[in-house]
């Protein structure tokens, strides 16, 4: 049912022409379903789906018969040399073959016909699992590069005001003359780090308009905030399309098998033909059979099924190793997600508090005198750089988290 069902939703998208698509705010699940709909890839993946499925039809089926004429018995020496229709022997002849494939070849043709169906629509389903978490992933760092940008400016415009003091400090001797370089130095890489960040923005949304077909992406809403669920994502782990695809995979294999074994079965061959003589002689009908020999298969018909049968086994093998990777994957990508949120957790609950502590004191102290202006800018530009390493850190784990609830979660 679930294999109908993409068939179906391949169908449609693959019905649908390439139509441009009016730029509105996205949603998460919004450029989800629109990447699912609109990518190139999926269209494609619907095509071979297709393909597939129209080469069932003829599969199996007998093949064409051949017509056969000529000339028999033409004489070409003794007294009747070149002559035509004076002997009782010459004739023109035209007759109709049918080659006879055995039933086994010809069902397992048709087997192998449908397992590649299914293995086109194994692979579809592959292909719509990768286009969501790349849609889904590229959404999200636009939505941070958002959140970093505005942050950033937030930041820039609450230090202006520090800046702006320290010609004035210098000029009165409150501050040494090397504080005025030390702030261009801070501006300076707080305007590095917006141009990352306009140039991370852009290339967000050249990705997310890759995959949804959105020339002018703009998003709305919140990123997911579903934490992975271990126990749920080890025990669906069989049913990702990365493993399903293992089983239309097996079935082709052993169509493929019982293809090489139908080789060792005789085909047979069909030939009727109508000999047209000189009327003194009368017209002839001849009909015939051929039959193929399988007589050499220790060197001919078992070598091909031998390979076959590794084939067929080696899927299997594959699958397991296919199997234990994805395991092994899910097992470091979760451990890895509890790593960043636990330094996300630390960053935003320890360093920032500090941080702005760090900053009230400091204040506190330049208000009375004790320290300069320069302690009191790097305090600020800490604060600054604290929370943009919370709004890092907190990317990262968003970000981590939806790519495994995409990659390891159930169907969509």
């Amino acid at each position: 049912m679930r294999a109908l069902g993409l068939v179906s939703a391949l169908a449609i998208i693959a019905s649908a022409g390439a139509v441009p698509v009016q730029a509105e705010p996205l949603t998460f699940e919004a450029a989800l379903n629109r990447a699912a709909s609109d990518a190139p890839d999926l269209r494609a993946a619907a095509l071979g789906v297709e393909a597939a499925e129209a080469s069932v039809v003829a599969a199996g089926q007998l093949p064409d018969p051949r017509l056969a004429f000529g000339l028999d018995g033409f004489p070409v020496s003794g007294p009747f040399a070149g002559q035509f229709g004076d002997d009782d022997f010459t004739a023109l002849r035209v007759g109709i073959e049918q080659d006879l494939p055995s039933r086994a070849r010809r069902r397992a043709e048709r087997r192998l016909a449908e397992s590649a169906v299914g293995v086109a629509v194994s692979d579809s389903a592959v292909a719509l699992r990768e286009v969501r978490i790349a849609a889904g992933l590229a959404w999200i760092d636009l939505y941070y590069a958002d959140r970093k940008l505005a942050v950033l400016e937030d930041i820039l415009a609450t230090l202006e005001p520090l800046w702006d003091t320290v010609p004035s400090g210098v000029a009165s001797g409150a501050d040494r003359p090397a504080t005025a370089l030390e702030v261009v130095r801070m501006k300076a890489a707080l305007d590095d780090r917006r141009s990352e960040l306009v140039a991370q923005r852009q290339s967000a949304r050249a990705v997310l308009t890759r995959w949804t077909g959105d020339v002018d992406p703009s998003i709305e809403g919140l990123p997911p905030s579903d934490a992975p669920w271990p126990v749920i994502l080890r025990a669906g782990l069989d049913d990702l399309p990365e493993l399903r695809a293992y089983g239309a995979r097996d079935r082709r294999a052993k169509a493929e098998l019982d293809l090489a074994r139908a080789g060792s079965r005789p085909d047979w061959s069909l030939q009727a033909s109508y000999q047209r003589r000189d009327p003194r002689f009368g017209d002839m009908l001849s009909v015939g059979a051929s039959v193929s020999l399988p007589l050499f298969q220790r060197e001919r018909q078992q070598p091909l099924i031998a390979a076959r049968s590794a084939d067929a086994a080696r899927v299997t093998v594959e699958r397991e190793g296919k199997r234990r990777q994805l395991q092994a994957d899910l097992e470091g990508d979760l451990a890895q997600h509890a790593t960043d949120h636990a330094q996300w957790t630390r960053a935003r609950d320890v360093i920032l508090p500090l941080a702005l502590q760090q900053s009230d004191l400091e204040t506190a102290a330049y208000a009375a005198g004790r320290v300069g202006l320069n302690d009191v800018i790097q305090t600020f530009t800490a604060v600054a750089e604290a929370r943009l390493d919370v709004l890092d850190k907190e990317a990262v784990v968003t970000r981590h988290a939806a790519e495994i609830s995409l990659t390891y979660g159930g169907d969509q």
